[in-house]
Parts: C-alpha cells; sequence; structure tokens
C-alpha cells in the first residue's frame, strides 16, 4: 500500500519538468582550469568529484526518507562537457523540441556560449573520438550502418554487488592504502601510474564521505527549522544515518538503502555512463538486514515496504541527461535504464527468493513508475509462486517486470570465462544484458544494421541513399547463380564493415583508457584496487565489450524470400526483385506479394526460415566474439535494439522481404509485425533456435491483448510460455499487454492518455514519449493469442 507520504513524492517526481542544470559543468570548469597540468589525469578526476561532491547544492525533498539528488532538484539534470560540449544550437532543440526535451534557461546558454564551449569544445571526448576515429568509421557512421554509445556518454552497463553493504568507504580507504604499500617501485614499470591511480582513488573516496557528512548536516540544520515534531524527528533520523553511511558500512535495512543510494550518485556524477548504474540483486543484498531487523522487532513489512517506495521515486527523480543526434534516435527516451533484478539464484546455486523478493514485486507494482526498471531471474528453482506474482503484475499492461533465464545467464558468464560464483551472483542489467555484478566492465559500444549491409550487399558495396561506395564490391547479385553466393557477399561486406567498427571500438577504448578515468567506479569494482588500475583501462576483473546486432527478424524474412522465390523455385529473378525494391514495390504488387505472403518467415517455428536465421546468426557471432579489446577482455555480441531499429529503418529502402522503404527493422529478436502468424509457441521455438548462450543477452518481444490472458488460465499460460522458452535456453522475454485500439486512441487524443504506458524495447516509456514511427510500430506488433 501507498502512504500518503510516497504518494505526495511519486506526485511530485511525475510533475518535475526535466531541465539543464549547469551547476556541474561549473565546478568541473572551474577544476580543469586550476588544476590540469599540474596533476595526473587520475587525479585530475578524482578532484573533479571531490569539489562536485564539497560544493553542489543539497536537496531534502519534503516528506522524503532517503535523501540525495544528481541536480539540485527532481529532473534537474547536468550536462558532462567532458564528454559531449553540447552546441547552442543542440541546447535550443533539447529545450524545444516536442519529445524528451529539456527546458534551459537563456543564462545557463548564455554561460554555455561564453564559458563552456570556448574551453571545452575541442576537450571533450566526442571531440577526441571524431579526430581519431578513421574516415570509413565516420562515412558508415552517417550512413547507419552502426551507432557508438561512447559519442556522447561513458562507458557503463556496470551494477553494484555486495561489498558496499558490508563495507563502509573508509575501509575501501584502508584497501587502497595496503594496495599502495604493495607497489613494487623497483620491479613494476607501472608501479608509478598505479600510485596515481590509487591517490585518485582515494580522493574519490573522500568525494563520497564529504557528500554525506554535509546531507548529516544539513538534515540536522533543517531539523533545527521544522516545527512539525514528526518531521523533526525523522530529519534527525537522516542526520544521524548520515552521519554513518557512507563512511562506515550500513547497519539496517534504511541505511542500506541510503548507502546505496550515495554510491549511484557518485558513480551517475563522476560520468555520465550508458547505461546508469544500479543496485543489482537488491532483495539478497537487503534481505540480511531485513529479516534481523523483522527478528528483533525493529522493522515492519510496511516500513520496509515504504523506505523501498522512497527509494523507488529517487530513481525516478534522474532523467537520463540529454542526447542529440544519431544518440538521441537510437535511445529516445527519459529513462536511464537502472534496472532492478529480484529472485535467481544465490552463490551456492539454490534459489534466490526470498521475503524481499515479494516485496520488492508489491513496490513495482504499486509504484508504477518508469524508474527504475526492474526484472525477475527465472531459474528452474523458482518457485511458480514468485513467478505467477511477477506476470500478475505484468499483465496489467505497463510493461514490468520483464523475465530473465537465470540459469541461461549463468552459462552465459560461464561461456565468457566468469567463475560459477561470479557468474551466479551476476544477473542483467540496462536492457538485457548479462554481467557479473561488482566485478565486470561490461560495456556496450553501438548497435550494428544488419539490414542495411545486406542493402549494400545488394547494391554491390554502394550506399543507395548517397551512392557513395562505402562497402566492398562483392558481385552484382544479379549475376549470383546461387544463393550460397549471395550468403557468401554478404559475409564478406559483414567482415568488413565489423572491422572498421572494430578499429573504431579499439581507438575509443584506449581514448577513454588515457583520458577519462573513473576512480569513484573504480573503487566498488573488483580487482581495480588489487591491481591499481582504473575501470576504464582493464582494472576489473572481467572486461567484455559488446556490439549489438539489429533487425534479425527483418534480414532472415529478406533472405527467405530471396533464396525462396529467386533461387529455390525461380518465381522471379534477382533484377526482377531489386527493381521493385528500387521503386519501393509500387507497380511490383506480384512480386510484393510473393516475399511476403509466399515465401517463409521467421517467427512461426519453420526449420526453413529459422535456419537461416541461425546462419546469419552464427555469421555475426563469428565475426565478433572473441575479438580482444584493449582491456585484456574480449568483444561478443548482443541482440537488441532500444529505439535504434526505428531510425535503422529509416536509413534503408525497401528491403525483400516486403519491408516498404523507410519503416522500422525488427526490434530484438522478435520477428516481423504480422509474419508470426503460428501463436506465442511457435515463436519462442524460433527465437530458440538461435544459440542465446554464445550471447551477452537478447530481447524477445510478446504482445497479447488483455482478455487473452485474463483469469487464473492466462495466467498459466503466460507461466507456460516463458517456462517453455527458458527450457531451450532463451535469454529474456517481456510482454505488451494492451488492445491495439487504445493505442490508436491515444495517437489521435494524447491529452486523455498522459499516463499510459508501453514496454518498447528493454524498458517502458509513456505513449505519448514516443515519436509517431516507434508508436507505429509498437501498435503493428502482433497480438499472440493461445487459441
Amino acid at each position: 500500500m501507498i502512504t500518503e507520504r510516497v504518494r505526495k513524492l511519486r506526485e511530485e517526481s511525475l510533475k518535475a519538468i526535466p531541465r539543464i542544470s549547469m551547476e556541474r559543468a561549473k565546478i568541473v570548469d572551474e577544476v580543469y582550469k586550476k588544476f590540469e597540468g599540474s596533476v595526473s589525469i587520475p587525479v585530475l578526476r578524482a578532484l573533479v568529484l571531490k569539489e562536485i561532491m564539497s560544493n553542489k547544492e543539497l536537496c531534502i525533498n519534503d516528506g522524503e526518507l532517503i535523501v540525495g539528488e544528481r541536480g539540485n532538484a527532481p529532473a534537474a539534470t547536468p550536462t558532462y562537457p567532458e564528454l559531449c560540449c553540447h552546441t547552442i544550437e543542440d541546447m535550443e532543440i533539447m529545450d524545444k523540441r516536442e519529445k524528451i526535451s529539456f527546458k534551459v534557461k537563456k543564462e545557463d546558454m548564455q554561460f554555455q556560449k561564453d564559458v563552456i564551449i570556448p574551453y571545452w569544445e575541442k576537450r571533450s571526448m566526442r571531440h577526441f573520438i571524431l579526430e581519431n576515429v578513421t574516415e570509413e568509421w565516420k562515412e558508415c557512421y552517417a550512413a547507419g550502418i552502426f551507432t557508438e554509445f561512447m559519442e556522447q556518454r561513458g562507458p557503463g552497463h556496470t551494477v553494484a554487488d555486495g561489498k558496499i553493504y558490508k563495507k563502509g568507504f573508509l575501509q575501501f580507504k584502508d584497501d587502497i592504502e595496503a594496495s599502495i604499500k604493495k607497489l613494487d617501485f623497483l620491479n613494476d614499470d607501472e608501479a608509478l601510474n598505479k600510485r596515481e591511480q590509487l591517490k585518485a582513488m582515494s580522493i574519490a573516496c573522500d568525494a563520497i564521505m564529504i557528500l554525506g557528512e554535509r546531507y548529516s548536516k544539513y538534515a540536522k540544520k533543517l531539523a533545527e527549522k521544522e516545527n512539525d515534531e514528526k518531521r523533526k524527528k525523522e530529519l534527525l533520523e537522516i542526520s544521524e544515518i548520515c552521519s554513518h553511511v557512507p563512511a562506515n558500512a550500513p547497519r539496517t535495512f534504511r541505511e542500506a538503502l541510503q548507502m546505496y543510494w550515495f554510491v549511484h550518485l557518485c558513480v551517475i556524477s563522476e560520468l555520465n555512463p550508458w547505461d546508469s548504474f544500479n543496485p543489482g540483486r537488491l532483495d539478497q543484498h537487503l534481505y540480511p538486514f531485513y529479516k534481523k531487523e523483522i527478528e528483533e522487532g525493529s522493522l515492519s513489512r510496511e516500513k520496509a515496504e515504504e523506505f523501498l517506495q522512497c527509494f523507488w521515486v529517487k530513481f525516478n527523480n534522474q532523467p537520463a541527461p540529454p542526447k542529440v543526434g544519431v544518440t538521441l534516435k537510437e535511445s529516445g527516451t527519459y529513462t536511464d535504464f537502472a534496472n532492478i533484478n529480484s529472485g535467481g539464484v544465490k552463490a551456492d546455486g539454490s534459489d534466490g527468493v526470498n521475503e524481499v523478493s515479494y516485496l520488492v514485486l508489491d513496490v513495482i507494482d504499486e509504484m508504477k513508475l518508469l524508474q527504475p526498471s526492474s526484472n525477475v531471474q527465472i531459474s528452474k528453482k523458482t518457485p511458480q509462486k514468485f513467478l505467477k506474482r511477477a506476470l500478475e503484475i505484468s499483465r496489467k499492461g505497463w510493461g514490468q517486470p520483464s523475465f530473465f533465464n537465470a540459469d541461461a545467464i549463468i552459462q552465459e558468464m560461464l561461456n565468457a570465462g566468469k567463475s560459477i560464483e561470479d557468474a551466479r551472483c551476476g544477473g542483467t542489467s540496462g536492457c538485457v544484458e548479462t554481467g557479473a555484478f561488482g566485478k565486470e566492465a561490461y560495456i556496450l559500444t553501438g548497435y550494428m544494421n544488419l539490414p542495411k549491409i545486406l542493402e549494400i550487399t545488394l547494391n554491390n558495396g554502394i550506399d543507395p541513399n548517397t551512392n557513395k561506395r562505402i562497402g566492398i564490391e562483392t558481385g552484382n547479385p544479379e549475376d549470383f547463380k546461387s544463393y550460397d553466393q549471395l550468403f557468401n557477399a554478404y559475409k564478406d561486406q559483414l567482415h568488413h564493415f565489423i572491422n572498421i567498427k572494430m578499429i573504431g571500438n579499439r581507438i575509443i577504448e584506449k581514448l577513454y583508457a588515457e583520458k577519462m578515468p573513473v576512480p569513484f567506479l573504480s573503487v566498488i569494482i573488483d580487482d581495480c584496487i588489487k591491481k591499481g588500475k582504473d575501470y576504464n583501462a582493464g582494472g576489473a576483473r572481467y572486461n567484455v565489450s559488446y556490439i549489438q546486432g539489429v533487425g534479425i527478424g527483418t534480414i532472415t524474412d529478406c533472405f527467405a524470400a530471396m533464396k525462396t522465390q529467386v533461387f529455390d523455385k525461380k518465381n522471379i529473378s534477382m533484377k526482377e526483385l531489386l527493381m521493385a525494391i528500387k521503386e519501393n514495390f509500387e507497380g511490383y504488387e506480384d512480386i510484393l506479394h510473393l516475399v511476403k505472403e509466399k515465401s517463409p518467415k521467421y517467427g512461426n517455428d519453420d526449420d526453413v526460415a529459422d535456419d537461416l536465421m541461425r546462419d546469419i546468426f552464427n555469421a555475426y557471432c563469428e565475426e565478433v566474439n572473441g575479438r580482444p579489446n584493449i582491456k585484456g577482455g574480449q568483444f561478443r555480441i548482443n541482440m537488441l535494439p532500444t529505439t535504434c531499429h526505428v531510425y535503422f529503418g529509416s536509413v534503408i529502402g525497401a528491403t525483400p522481404d516486403g519491408r516498404k522503404a523507410k519503416l522500422p527493422l525488427t526490434d530484438g529478436i522478435s520477428p516481423s509485425k504480422g509474419a508470426d502468424r503460428n501463436g506465442p509457441t511457435a515463436v519462442v521455438k524460433s527465437a530458440a533456435k538461435m544459440d542465446h548462450l554464445k550471447t551477452g543477452g537478447t530481447l524477445l518481444n510478446q504482445k497479447f491483448t488483455p482478455s487473452v490472458i485474463e483469469g487464473e488460465n492466462g495466467l498459466d499460460n503466460l507461466a507456460y510460455l516463458v517456462r517453455t522458452y527458458f527450457r531451450m535456453d532463451g535469454h529474456h522475454i517481456q510482454f505488451n499487454v494492451i488492445d491495439k485500439q487504445i493505442l490508436l486512441d491515444a495517437q489521435k487524443k494524447p491529452e486523455e492518455y498522459n499516463d499510459l504506458i508501453v514496454r518498447v524495447a528493454g524498458y517502458s516509456d509513456y505513449f505519448n514519449n514516443l515519436d509517431r514511427a516507434l508508436q507505429n510500430e509498437i501498435i503493428e506488433r502482433t497480438e499472440q493469442s493461445f487459441c
């Protein structure tokens, strides 16, 4: 149940208008101008965080029990000039654009123009990246072959483990000092660099403790002025809590939440990581505190629930910092992708569901907020009661929680070289991405447009959008005598473009390692202190970089249509198909009918199409998996789009599957809209023919009308679908449960549907926040039935 306190906090969070706060940019600018060149880069970055935490305006919202904001108020959003120096045009667009806007004051725009741009325009990571990548990379980026996550944001997708609930930052400082004392200047050529990194980590520990001390004093000061005795007592409790954490390990359930939140604020203030930091296995971290206090009688379930509800509001108060250009197109949302995991298994392999797991589900159900995102980890050992409770919430229609296969995730991590204990204690973050929590830097580097590469293959290396040759010459498709010739030409183009992306990735990784260390994040990720090495430079125990494949459903249906109609049945020639594609199938309705209605389609448990999907997937996987990154780790693939399938579709003409020009590609590993005609079980059987265990995550959307899954029978059918898919090693599944007519009405009368939430990709969002193309894509998703 939501208390009156939480109701008010939730309402204030929902009403908060995202706006730009220049406070952080001013502090960063001052620190760089004062210290740059006189201290090492790691120490400089630590001093930035220390000054932010020493000088930022504090905020304790009326009635809240967990304190701290990234800006000076809910939805006040900082900029990161060291990552991306926005132009005045960028800021004007942010202020005025209809979707995902941020209000910008005139004086802030003037400060950007007079102070930030002159100094930071050629000092930002975005500038360094574009100065150092190859011309080929720039051409491919502009053409929509791939995107780049770190062009405007820092490396992210990192998740907390349990150490911050067992140690305070005074103890972390002791660990750092011990590591400094072990440095061998006689035999280790890197000893000096390690000392600078460790010094920076120690300063970063000071930064978070300064923040805690300041909040303790501030809460006490507010208490002295407070007339309401109940609130006065609460403020004094906040003061006492903040005097203990983060300097010391938390002692109570509430202190554990406050400890995490201070850590979260420092991670997202140090840099702007993509995706945001998150607490990971929150139910398992909190359970020891909950159990102890429940047994002692010092905490009730209702009070723990209220603390969690206040915690949820803190996430929702932090919109993802503004993006522009291609980066906005690939992720057009305020959501910052902090994704809380529940369930799964414990380090010893036993079932991880506990009382807090159910408490978290209740909070998800009650709060109905976009942030934080939430998921449940379902293993063979997960109680059916827990799965059905999560599905009961999901079928209410706003897309949370999503469902992950804990057993498959563990195997994915084992395949990538993690230990069994680290794998069991890991999970997923962002949309669907797998990682060893608290021990891994798993960095997403950008999306790869698999159907665009086919378009270039069909044009012998030329991008028909620009008539530029950005691919290699693989032959005129009209001369291909067999399907194998066509597919081999595609693989050659894929190899070419993956190489270009990889070269760029390695350059960008090197730039971040040298120019943009993250000493605070390094403190809380094993084994950065032990190695004396930064998180961005390979300090973590595991270092995996990902490239996310987009459009597997679209490209599968393309190859299926060409193989069937051109090479096997010879109903049409390649020349005729290419002409129909060029004309967007206008005047070629007979060919459109053949490729769209009379060709095998992925998503129907049809081996003809699904075997082709597997070939394409394997070709992509073989090109990426196992290539070394610069941090001692490897590259791997994911299969997910966020909103990039819409952008990628906009740069592609008509395709051989009958898709018209500029329309969105398939999302995640979902089938083409309307192509999956044999029900949801056939969809999961097709999707399971992909080897998910070779990836670091796949995303599968399914859409139902509410009537199909109502009642206990509907819930049982959903549970059976999830269990069936997961027995076949499927990684993830999520549900949109809504009538198509409601979405159509929402397009016509958006003012009547301000609260309508839908599942997009690995996140939920307000329907009104989505652009028209993405709204249409969601509307056209196949409505499944168990009949």
